[in-house]
């Protein structure tokens, strides 16, 4: 199958190419009833899905349904036409990383820490801590990083910032205000900072004025490698990334 991007306009691929065909899940303060499938019905309408089929109508909580709704998009996208900025750097094999920061000549010292109010350790744990996620062992779990939850003063290299509460765009001003304190104190060209969390992305994170931004999905191998692709050169052609 072909991984060129089309350069026009398509549709939402559903039972066959082109068929339009898309699925809308949300909440009415409605308890479940006739009436509420007609409502849910006419609420997919009004959003543009021709012939929607409520093929789930359940109850959320005492008086709100919940709702999922198959039906016909006439809208197309051309991704052709779309430029979005993206983490360039390919994830390399754990013994190219570990090469790399060895012929560097010292370990790289990363710290993370959650920002504002948020107190989640989650996000900071899959990319930190030695079980890492989804089988991608964390920084901890290489010897070419030293890796610290939290905030000490150990010199560090890098600072990866992970937000998970957004309410009200929080996070934006969270990752905002911590950029400026960095640059008040003349510290921001001193470091690598990275911005993770369920509503972030590249575009976003270069928008605050982070370094990068990572969302959903990414592993401890892909901060690894952006970070070694940042500050250790390579050190021979057999260095190169290998994308997974």
């Amino acid at each position: 199958m072909s991984t060129e991007i089309p350069n026009r306009p398509i549709k939402a691929y559903g039972d066959r190419e082109g068929d339009g065909m898309v699925q809308l899940s949300f909440v009415l303060r409605v308890p479940p009833s006739a009436r509420a499938r007609e409502a849910a019905k006419r609420f997919a309408e009004a959003h543009g899905l021709d012939e929607p089929l409520v093929t789930t109508m359940e109850e959320a909580a005492e008086g709100f349904s919940y709702f999922v709704v198959y039906g016909h998009s006439k809208h197309t996208v051309n991704p052709g036409e779309i430029d979005v900025p993206e983490v360039k750097t390919a994830t390399m094999s754990r013994e190219v990383i570990e090469k790399r920061i060895k012929a560097f000549g010292r370990k790289l010292v990363v710290v993370g820490a959650c920002t504002g109010s948020d107190a989640h350790t989650v996000g900071i744990d899959a990319i930190l801590n030695y079980k890492g996620i989804s089988g991608d062992k964390g920084l901890e779990s290489y010897k070419g990083f030293e890796a610290y939850n939290l905030g000490r003063a150990v010199g560090a290299d890098a600072i990866l910032v992970s937000q998970v509460i957004t309410q009200r765009n929080c996070h934006k001003e969270n990752g905002e205000a911590l950029i400026e304190l960095l640059k008040q104190q003349g510290l921001r060209e001193k470091f690598i900072v990275l911005f993770g969390g369920p509503r972030v992305d590249h575009a976003l994170g270069l928008e605050l004025g982070f370094d990068a931004g990572f969302g959903p999905g990414t592993k401890p191998a892909d901060v690894a490698s952006y970070l070694v692709d940042r500050l250790c050169p390579a050190y021979d052609a057999d260095a190169t990334a290998t994308a997974h």
